[in-house]
């Protein structure tokens, strides 16, 4: 199982934002779009870094409410762990897992393919542990 399957459910698309917005307009944007993280992108679409529902409080935690107008390649993750879309759904959760975040983008040919959450690896297996539970209930009941 690989996380082409998951994209070709959920889609391509990806919440951007550029470096230099606040994290005051990161929330606004994360609150509309019901997301929990965006990419920060340039103005080509290269991958600079990713900010989450939990880097803001962590900002905010730190420095008070004022962070809310830091720029967001402030408090950006840079180091951002990428996937391709030929790679397993284990092998997606383990670095999910390993790296305690919840958000990992997938690239193509150095491009930004996609994004999935663990929302969407946790939603798509529940779902095929769905059919094959109702297929092996159609072959029991067949023998």
């Amino acid at each position: 199982m690989t996380i082409a399957r998951i994209l070709a459910t959920k889609g391509r698309d990806v919440v951007t934002a550029q470096p230099h917005r606040t994290l005051l307009e990161i929330c606004e944007i994360l609150a509309a779009r019901r997301i929990g993280a965006v990419v920060i992108a340039d103005a080509h679409g290269q991958l600079l870094g990713i900010l989450s529902e939990r880097d803001i409080v962590r900002a905010i935690g730190q420095a008070g409410a004022s962070a809310l107008d830091d720029p967001a390649s402030s408090h950006m993750t840079t180091e951002v762990v990428t996937i391709s879309e030929n790679e397993t759904l284990l092998a997606t959760v383990e670095k999910m897992n390993n790296g305690r975040f919840r958000h990992m983008p997938i690239m193509k040919n150095g491009r930004l393919d996609g994004l999935i959450s663990i929302g969407d690896v946790v939603k798509f297996r529940l779902a095929e542990m769905e059919r094959e539970q109702s297929a092996l209930r159609e072959y029991i009941a067949t023998v």
